[in-house]
């Protein structure tokens, strides 16, 4: 049984891939997390996180791991759908200046 389950789909052209993680993005769940999104190489992946209710500074950290990979890679991270907790995370630890978020995934796919 997965410890945090993950829904993946295409968007809304083949270079998107949307991932929606269903739990809390936590250091528990963090290798799981990581091994599902290595092999992922969309030129735009959008992270939904309408389904975290909540996230520590592992999965913050995590997060900025994998917009580094994208980045290097020439690619490109962006997240949607924020809960209050997470979005309440990303804004006090200023993060936000690096980690694009949108109310939508249908926003987050015209970045």
């Amino acid at each position: 049984m997965s410890l945090l389950p993950i829904e993946r789909r295409e968007g809304s052209r083949p270079d998107i891939t949307i991932v929606r993680p269903d739990g809390p993005l936590t250091i528990r769940v963090l290798p799981e997390f990581a091994g599902y999104l290595k092999p992922l190489t969309p030129a735009l992946l959008v992270l939904d996180l309408s389904g975290v209710p909540h996230m520590d500074s592992a999965g913050l950290g995590a997060v900025l791991n994998l917009l580094t990979v994208q980045q290097k890679a020439g690619r490109r991270l962006v997240l949607a759908n924020p809960t209050q907790r997470v979005q309440m995370l990303i804004n006090l630890t200023k993060v936000d200046t690096v980690l694009k978020t949108y109310p939508t995934v249908e926003a987050a796919e015209q970045a």
